[in-house]
């Protein structure tokens, strides 16, 4: 939870950095961190149902958190890099906000939105 916690904080500070057109954005650490905190949200998923067994053919839900944690970064990834402008941009950020929401929602219910 704490990388998925840093991941959206990390996000949504770029987020605001965007739109204020900061030089913050260009630091070699903000260009290199977000990677390795989205890559290990993603390998920790990987690692966690290969601990507990969770084969995602038959559990549903974690497909489709899985799937969701992939459009998360993906939307983040055109928010922040290929929007050509801000409302676009915010589009995007409320769209990768919805991708987290369907991701917490899936960690408390367990209940796929899909069948």
């Amino acid at each position: 939870m704490t990388i998925a916690l840093l991941s959206v904080l990390l996000f949504t500070l770029r987020f605001v950095w965007l739109l204020k057109g900061s030089d913050k954005l260009q630091q070699k650490w903000m260009k290199v961190l977000p990677h390795i905190i989205d890559t290990l949200l993603f390998v920790s998923g990987i690692a966690l149902a290969v601990k507990f067994s969770i084969n995602p053919l038959e559990h549903y839900w974690f497909a489709e958190k899985l799937f969701a944690v992939l459009a998360y970064i993906f939307t983040g990834y055109y928010t922040l890099k290929l929007a050509r402008n801000k409302t676009m941009q915010i589009i995007g950020y409320l769209g990768a906000m919805g991708w987290i929401m369907l991701i917490v929602r899936l960690a408390i219910t367990k209940a796929p939105l899909y069948l």
